[in-house]
């Protein structure tokens, strides 16, 4: 009498019979997934966690076990099995959550999400089925396919020189602290099969008592792809691959506790947010024409600042604004700039490709941005840039001695500054003087001693513009 399995659906919907048979997977013959969800199913149904398990499947030949397996499901997109049961643990923490993928969709594609998951130690068991190849799509070369083994990718047998070594998952992951259990098994043989159950008994085992991630690699035969009767791809299985992934126990720590995460203080909202003050109601006028403003300049001249100054404002005077930073590859001396948009409505989109208002610090951010200048627009420029600029059609080029200006006043970094009191002089930002002076003094809230002389760069820059420029 053959034991029915436990754990399974009583009627398989999708099925690889004909009618009057809806117990069978549509697997090919000799494929080792059947026999893997089935132990799989039974495991949960003995360990009594069958109606609390989320099943996450992968991209791939498993993609349909959903079909199977009577537990709650969801399906990865390729490759990410392990990033989505990281999520599901974690907001499920009371409830066992099983990845199972195969050696295409971890080996490859998925690997850094499968690796960081186990280095972080998370709590769900990982299944991953290796039979050497890509199976689903046609039988291409894995990460694992065996050296000189033959694939449609590798019709000469796998070069290691131009392709690789064959990944060893589990000996990877052995050399990590957090995995709890790590056990490469097989399913070719009824010895095998035997000693596989047990290893997916523990891994949930483990899941049950919330110890820690645990991981089962599981050899199984892709006859199809191979090109082999079912018994003779079983027989290069356990005659062949065990040689280059031998079978055994990597890790098995689970008569340890658990580790314990530190106790982070939780905090409401208003808490958080003590720190802070509230923002103005936003006002609704149709008669506000909406400003774009780009700043931009090197990394470290507080262009970012001074953009975040002027949506401060903005803010403060119940308007809609957005801030969007744009940073180069260097903390410094790199290319940084910032776009700020205030309107009288809600914002759709933070870019800025056609600024009312440029203000470039540098010379590549002039020579960048200064033909993006929107007719009837402002551009504002370090006076000291050696630089020929055309001066876009219908816009007002104003070289601004922004340098000069902060260094007379004292503060030689203070440029962003200058910058601010000259758009302030200029009218090019349509807010009260106080409240962009609040603003400023604002941004230095951390540092106190700067407001003072910030704000005199401010007036001795609104000087300049009224002296050389109104």
């Amino acid at each position: 009498m053959i034991k029915r399995a436990t754990g399974m659906y009583e009627h398989f919907s999708r099925n690889g019979r004909e009618a009057g048979d809806d117990r069978a997977t549509h697997y090919c013959a000799g494929c080792g997934h059947g026999i893997i969800l089935k132990l799989i199913g039974e495991a949960m149904a003995d360990l009594g966690i069958q109606n609390d398990s989320v099943f996450v499947g992968p991209v791939g030949c498993a993609t349909f076990c959903y079909y199977y397996i009577d537990c709650g499901h969801i399906s990865a997109p390729h490759g990410r099995a392990s990033a989505v049961a990281t999520g599901l643990s974690r907001v499920l923490p009371d409830k066992p959550v099983i990845a199972y993928q195969g050696d295409g969709d971890l080996g490859a594609i998925g690997f850094n999400n499968a690796f960081q998951a186990a280095n972080r130690g998370e709590n769900f068991a990982l299944f991953f089925v290796n039979n050497a190849l890509f199976a689903m799509t046609g039988g291409q070369m894995a990460p694992t396919t065996l050296e000189g083994q033959v694939t449609t990718t590798t019709p000469y047998g796998r070069d290691v020189v131009a392709a690789g070594y064959p990944l060893r998952v589990c000996e990877v992951f052995e050399t990590l602290e957090a995995p709890v259990f790590i056990e490469r098994v097989s399913v070719a043989d009824t010895k095998r099969i035997m000693q596989a159950k047990k290893a997916i008994r523990k891994a949930l085992e483990i899941q049950k008592e919330k110890k820690g991630f645990a991981f089962v690699e599981i050899l199984s035969p892709c006859p199809n792809n191979m090109r082999e009767d079912p018994v003779k791809a079983a027989e290069s299985f356990t005659q062949i691959m065990e040689k280059t992934y031998p079978l055994g126990n990597f890790k098995d720590r689970s008569e340890k506790a658990a580790p314990v995460p530190k106790n982070v203080p939780h905090k409401t909202v208003k808490e958080l947010m003590a720190g802070g003050k509230e923002t103005v109601p936003m006002k609704y006028n149709p008669s506000f024409r909406e400003r774009r403003f780009k700043f931009s300049g090197f990394g470290g001249q507080g262009i970012l600042s001074l953009g975040l100054v002027v949506a401060e404002a903005a803010a403060s005077e119940g308007k809609f604004v957005s801030w969007m930073p744009s940073y180069g590859p260097e903390q410094r001396g790199g290319s940084a700039s910032c776009a700020v948009r205030v309107w009288a409505k809600e914002i759709g989109s933070p870019t800025v490709d056609d600024p009312d208002v440029l203000i470039a610090m540098n010379q590549p951010s002039l020579e960048r941005f200064a033909p993006t200048v929107a007719k009837g627009g402002t551009l504002l420029f370090e006076a000291s840039i050696k630089a020929d600029i055309k001066s876009p059609p219908g816009v007002r080029v104003i070289p601004f001695p922004a340098s000069a200006v902060a260094n007379e006043s004292g503060v030689p970094k203070a440029s962003n500054t200058a910058f601010l009191g000259a758009m302030t002089g200029l009218g090019l930002l349509p807010f009260s003087e106080k409240n962009i002076k609040d603003a400023l003094a604002e941004s230095f809230s951390a540092k106190p001693a700067l407001v003072e002389p910030n704000m005199r760069v401010f007036e001795a820059a609104k000087k300049w513009i009224s002296d050389n420029i109104n």
